[in-house]
């Protein structure tokens, strides 16, 4: 868990400042979710193709020609027109004073292009409602010819793109030294509203909506930018004009080679169909980035980095898949539901911080796991059988560590003689013949399924059902002990063997300090079979088992003559199996 702190932090970096591969995810993610709306019914689009050309005899049209064109469209029945092209020459023909004629019947918008020229037109009034916002200023804008401009309307047509080069939002108005220039299509709506100023409103972070005569406020972010929605307007040709009744037609270019196609979501379109789309976009509900856009995904991405964290570090490995992928989902869905209702807050990148954190935290989980199962096989493999050190590696859970109250089975051993054996031999013959007397009691032990837990010296302590269960572990027990006296006997070694047995419950775990600790019993069961050991000299036998044991046995004892043994008040009851060995 600690791990995922410095993980999310890290993951906090590109979002606090919005590099550039996550901008391009987070607006490839609102081209995908953004639905498509309805066109509001009052634009049409006229393209002027590549056979209409070739009908008028080429390129240029002359602007008496354009007249004419654009008397048909007002007799139409349309509302006004805007011509989205550029005049900045007089017309060779002479056809501008004609031109300029119609223009100045009806609602017209001609373009002008943002370009680095320091000329500015003249601007209209706006009314500010909120602090004063300075925004970067226009670097200039080329004019059309002054007949022109003074029969009609002039707006101005600026593609900015976004850092993958596509063009998704437009400045409603752009500041100047002197002013405000509105765009093409916020200037058609003004038109058509029958305004002639601008209300700005704006915040501390910039501007808020701008209102235009006629149409609901229209909300941009800081710098009075709209998000386009990519509205596909009817289009017409110049054989389809009675299609323009009661809607105001934006007039261009699709011909090759003159008009520049731009680059859209929607694919490359000309400017007079941005500009529709741009005034499409102010009438209809169109989408939006907030400005709280950052606080909302930052505070995504450190809630669902932190639950995801805490769900895989204490569930288990199914439940924390399970777990995770409800919370992707839920994520995902709130996301899209944002962009559904026009907010356009991204959560791509808290989808894939969860994925990150996921798989560090996975991976931690396993390393952890993998290590614990390296441990408990290091502390067990030469102590238990490995068909159950394999058992206790893959569910580690078996093993409760700190300690667990349970009914075991003990076993200790204690060799005979060994004393006099080190007086007779040289100390690695003596070593020799401890290590071989000591192998036959652990192999007995692991034979009938019981642990090692500890050599003491010449001495040897065993437990039977810990860590893992061990059905009968009493008479498995009393086997194991019967097998260590035959195979003591069958080597030869030169030495007797005293074993004690007795059943009870203990506290079996790891015990010791938090540096140091060893896998052990603790209890007075345990006690007694130490010391039941130790009374088999007394009692002239290999082998005495407690009263606790016999009762759950079945191989045949005797009852011996009761017993004291130390921390007792009274006598303890012993038994030994009747056999040859004993």
């Amino acid at each position: 868990m600690k791990w995922s702190f410095p993980l999310l932090a890290l993951l906090c970096v590109p979002l606090l400042f919005n590099s550039v591969p996550l901008e391009i995810l987070r607006l490839k993610t609102f081209d995908a979710l953004i639905e498509t709306p309805i066109p509001s019914g009052h634009f049409t689009i006229l393209n002027i193709t590549e056979e209409d050309l070739n009908e008028e005899g080429g390129y240029p049209l002359p602007r008496q020609r354009l007249a004419e064109i654009h008397q048909d469209i007002i007799d139409a029945g349309a509302y006004g027109v805007g011509w989205v092209m550029l005049f900045p020459h007089p017309d060779r023909l002479g056809g501008d004073a004609e031109f300029a004629l119609e223009l100045s019947k009806s609602a017209s918008v001609i373009a002008m292009p943002e370009i680095d020229n320091g000329i500015y037109p003249k601007t209209v009034g706006t009314v500010i409602k909120g602090p004063i916002v300075s925004l970067p200023k226009a670097q200039g804008f080329l004019q059309n010819i002054d007949i022109l401009k003074e029969s009609a309307n002039q707006g101005a047509i600026s593609a900015p793109v976004d850092v993958d080069n596509l063009v998704r939002q437009i400045p409603l108005l752009q500041q100047t030294d002197s002013g405000w220039v509105a765009s093409f299509g916020t200037e058609v709506l003004k038109i058509l509203g029958g305004g002639q100023t601008y209300q700005i409103v704006t915040n501390q972070n910039g501007i808020e909506q701008i209102r235009v005569r006629g149409i609901p406020p229209t909300s941009t972010d800081s710098l009075g930018r709209k998000w386009i929605s990519w509205v596909d307007t009817p289009q017409i040709t110049l054989d389809e004009l009675h299609k323009a009744e009661s809607t105001f037609v934006f007039v261009g270019f699709t011909a090759k080679g003159i008009s520049p196609q731009l680059a859209t979501p929607s694919g490359l379109l000309e400017p007079h169909k941005i500009q529709a789309a741009l005034a499409e976009s102010m009438l209809i509900d169109s989408p939006m980035i907030p400005d709280y856009r950052l606080v909302v995904e930052l505070g995504l991405l450190c809630l669902s980095g932190l639950l995801t964290a805490l769900v895989i570090t204490y569930s288990s490995v199914t439940l924390g898949v399970v777990l995770v992928g409800v919370l992707f989902a839920l994520i995902a869905y709130f996301g899209q539901y944002l962009i559904g209702i026009n907010y356009l807050i991204d959560v791509t990148w808290s989808l894939i911080s969860m994925v990150l954190i996921s798989t560090q935290q996975f991976w931690l989980n396993f390393r952890t796991q993998y290590k614990l199962r390296q441990q408990i096989k290091k502390q067990f493999e030469h102590y238990l059988d490995p068909r159950q050190v394999a058992q206790l590696a893959k569910n580690p859970e078996l093993l409760k560590l700190g300690g667990d109250r349970r009914r075991c089975t003990f076993l200790f051993t204690d060799v005979r003689g060994f004393t006099s054996l080190s007086e007779k031999l040289e100390p690695e013959e003596v070593t020799e013949i401890m290590n071989k007397a000591l192998t036959i009691q652990s192999d007995a032990v692991k034979k009938h399924g019981g642990m090692v837990d500890k050599y003491i010296g010449d001495a040897m302590m065993a437990i039977f059902n810990a860590p893992i269960d061990l059905p009968n572990h009493e008479e498995k027990a009393v086997l194991t002990a019967l097998d260590i006296i035959e195979d003591m006997k069958e080597a030869d070694l030169g030495i007797q063997i005293g074993i004690g047995i007795n059943t009870g419950e203990a506290v079996v775990g790891n015990m010791g300090s938090e540096t140091r600790f060893d896998y052990s019993a603790i209890g007075d069961c345990v006690n007694l079979a130490a010391r039941l050991e130790s009374a088999t000299k007394e009692a002239g036998k290999n082998l005495l088992i407690g009263e606790s044991t016999i009762g759950k046995i079945t191989i045949p004892v005797e009852v011996l003559m009761p017993i004291r043994v130390k921390g007792k008040e009274k006598a303890v009851n012993i038994y030994t199996p009747i056999g040859p060995y004993i």
